[in-house]
């Protein structure tokens, strides 16, 4: 009961009428929501690309949870999907000018698990090429696939949610479909061999291994640093495996007068890779798109507005 109070609290004087309620009412309220509230937060993170923008949005949904009529809500899950993505489109109409003027490459923010867990059902589990992909959506393309594809509610659910017709809803969604199977992996790397890839990647660049690193990249691997302008990062793609060796060999030099700490092999957003801290102490990961046994992309994030929900201790 405490921690439901602190986090009504924590929302501010909106939040006052709620703290009003009785203790059984916020206990009734909790207990529904708590076992929604990872999927919850998993839809605004998709839809957003932001941990902590994700984690507000499912906040906030759980303050309209509590001063709602739920003994009107037959289903509350997919009532409070379609909160979280009402919400989510209101964000991001103010996020447009965010992003369109955002310094270098944009990425979502890197989510990092263990190589092996599980994690969530693989229904709405996205990797970050994915992640990508819904980001070129439109807003209401993406709750639309996001919604139905991803999450499983019927169209009839979906229209209320976007403020669209069943059938917009449909063709938003079918849309949305081909430019998510064009992102999609013919082949998915098995993870096991993911990590390999990463671990030799991790190796051959830190040591300078050029020759090494050549038989690991695809001809047409793509390098995507996200620093947004708070520390140093490529400010365009760097296309092509030329390109990127020549990258990778400064890099390289750069390793050896202060090499990097590793602190563990993960998947990030889904994609083999691993955390590091650089110099001058930036927290870093490092995602790769392995595809046909190379690799395909090279995501690397240092923003450290990105990075403040991972821990640094290996």
């Amino acid at each position: 009961m405490g921690k439901t109070i602190m986090m009504l609290a924590s929302l501010g004087n909106r939040a006052m009428p709620a703290n009003d309620m009785p203790p059984d009412v916020l206990e009734d309220a909790a207990a529904a929501f708590e076992p929604l509230r990872p999927r919850l937060t998993r839809l605004a993170y998709r839809m957003l690309g932001s941990v902590a923008d994700a984690e507000d949005v499912a906040q906030e949904a759980f303050l309209r949870w509590v001063m709602t009529d739920r003994a009107g809500v037959r289903d509350a899950a997919g009532f409070l999907l379609r909160v979280v993505t009402r919400l989510c489109l209101d964000q991001l109409k103010s996020a447009r000018h965010v992003r369109e003027t955002y310094i270098g490459p944009w990425l979502p923010d890197p989510v990092v698990q263990a190589p092996d867990d599980l994690g969530e059902d693989a229904a709405d589990a996205l990797t970050l090429p994915l992640m990508l992909a819904l980001e070129r959506l439109s807003p209401p393309e993406r709750a639309a696939f996001l919604l139905h594809d991803v999450f499983g509610l019927p169209f009839a659910e979906v229209a209320p949610a976007i403020g669209r017709e069943v059938a917009t809803c449909r063709q938003l969604a079918s849309r949305a479909r081909v430019h998510i199977q064009a992102a999609r992996p013919r082949f998915p790397v098995a993870r096991e061999e993911g990590m390999r890839l990463a671990a030799a990647f991790f190796t051959a660049s830190r040591e300078g291994d050029l020759a090494r690193l050549r038989t690991l990249l695809a001809e047409d691997v793509a390098a995507y640093a996200d620093g947004g302008g708070r520390v140093r990062a490529t400010l365009e793609p760097v296309l092509g495996i030329d390109a990127a060796m020549t990258l990778l060999a400064g890099l390289a030099r750069l390793f050896t007068r202060t090499p990097s700490r590793l602190l563990r092999y993960a998947l990030i957003s889904g994609l083999p890779g691993f955390v590091t801290v650089e110099q001058g102490g930036t927290l870093q990961t490092t995602a790769l798109d392995i595809q046909d046994g190379r690799i395909r992309a090279v995501y690397v994030t240092r923003n450290p507005d990105k990075l403040r929900h991972l821990a640094t201790s290996p």
